[in-house]
């Protein structure tokens, strides 16, 4: 009567959605103060005030008949043409309107991509683990299968060597996500160089493009002056996605684009693809409001210094209750850290039953770890390490 696979994602929540729900529920049983929600990545802190003015000038002065009317499919001119600017402007590559779609947030602009990509079911896209867990969702969505790599440990750079091992002539594309999602590593740039240089080889063994997809979503949310390299510099065949969800701390408006830059090899069928897949996944068009206060603060970012405190402290706080911490996060608002037993269920389930909620590693493909989303109230964090410390306990620590 219904398709079996859209029943089961309908009726079966992430284990992060799970975790987040579970936690709310909790909140209200025992009061919000005896909840220590560490399982979601929505950001604690406010917007950039310069896109609060923005907004408050958007709405102010503009006609509310375009202000909130349809745009462009792929968005609208105006738009583009200042986003391609300050992206040419930051980043070179002469990029230009034509080469943004703009979409709902990064996961459109991803599905986007794979369904455009994808000819023929049995297509693939190789993942590399540890990774977001809906990027399975997205791809076999589109028909099309995610080859996961294990993860690299304990760098989680990328194994080029594993990566050659599984590429084939299925292979359509390559998914990247730097900063990543959950371990907090920056691929490095010889991380990148020497993945260029062996898409390029395979790509001219297979007589064909294979596309890097380059997920950017916390591309400024880096720290101790690290800098996100940018994936296209070292790879022409790069498809890049982003959201302004985490930069600017707007999860809820989603916002974000697909970027086919002029260098991508047959960029006059992928792009229409794109959008095609767009029209077919219904869409046309990104929310008009948001495009426009996006692209008036491209490059901007939240407050990244309550991120970096809190980082600091648990840095500092659970590397003295004996935890791994050897591995900080270079960027994003993750914490990847090994847990006390090997079973990393069976650890996030110790801690929940103290209200520490903690995501399994398993779930992003990495067994042995666990997630902690550090985008909360730094007094979260602060109150936190005492249960962190008889969680510990239990572990002879």
């Amino acid at each position: 009567m219904v398709s079996k696979r859209c029943y089961g994602l309908g009726t079966a929540r992430s284990v992060i959605r799970e975790l987040f729900e579970y936690g709310n529920q909790r909140a209200q049983e025992v009061g919000p103060d005896q909840v220590f929600d560490f399982s979601i990545g929505n950001p604690s802190v406010p917007p950039p005030q310069a896109a609060l003015d923005e907004l408050e000038r958007l709405i102010r002065e503009s006609d509310p008949l375009v202000l909130h009317g349809y745009t462009s499919a792929q968005g609208d001119r105006a738009v583009r043409e200042r986003l391609a600017a300050s992206l040419a402007a930051r980043f070179g590559h002469g990029y230009g309107p034509d080469d943004l779609y703009l979409t709902v947030g990064a996961a459109a602009a991803l599905c986007c991509v794979f369904h455009g990509l994808t000819e023929a079911p049995g297509d693939e896209f190789v993942v590399f683990a540890p990774y977001f867990p809906e990027y399975k969702v997205f791809i076999e969505g589109a028909g099309a299968t995610a080859v996961i790599l294990p993860p690299h440990v304990p760098d989680f750079q990328i194994d080029l060597a594993a990566l050659e091992a599984v590429i084939t002539p299925r292979t359509k594309g390559v998914l990247i996500n730097s900063p990543n999602n959950p371990a907090g590593v920056v691929y490095t740039p010889q991380t990148l160089r020497g993945l260029g240089e062996l898409l390029s080889r395979k790509s001219e063994e297979l007589g064909r493009p294979i596309y890097l997809i380059s997920d950017e979503p916390y591309r400024e949310i880096v720290y101790d002056g690290t800098v996100t390299p940018w994936a296209p510099d070292f790879y022409d065949d790069t498809i890049v996605c982003y959201s302004y969800s985490k930069s600017l701390s707007l999860p809820g408006e989603r916002l974000g684009y697909v970027l086919v830059g002029p260098q991508v090899a047959g960029r006059e069928e992928v792009y229409p693809a794109v959008a095609g897949a767009g029209r077919t996944l219904g869409y046309v068009n990104a929310p008009s409001l948001f495009q426009r206060l996006c692209a008036a603060c491209d490059g901007l970012t939240a407050d990244l210094s309550i991120y970096a405190e809190n980082r600091r402290l648990l840095t500092e706080g659970l590397g003295q209750l004996g935890y791994d911490t050897s591995l900080p996060p270079a960027g994003t608002f993750y914490y990847f850290l090994p847990t006390l037993e090997a079973d990393d269920t069976a650890f996030c389930e110790k801690a929940k039953r103290l209200d520490l909620l903690l995501v399994p590693g398993s779930g992003f493909g990495a067994p042995g770890y666990t997630r902690l989303s550090f985008c909360v109230p730094t007094q979260r964090i602060q109150r936190a390490l005492d249960v962190f410390a008889r969680l510990a306990k239990e572990y002879g620590r």
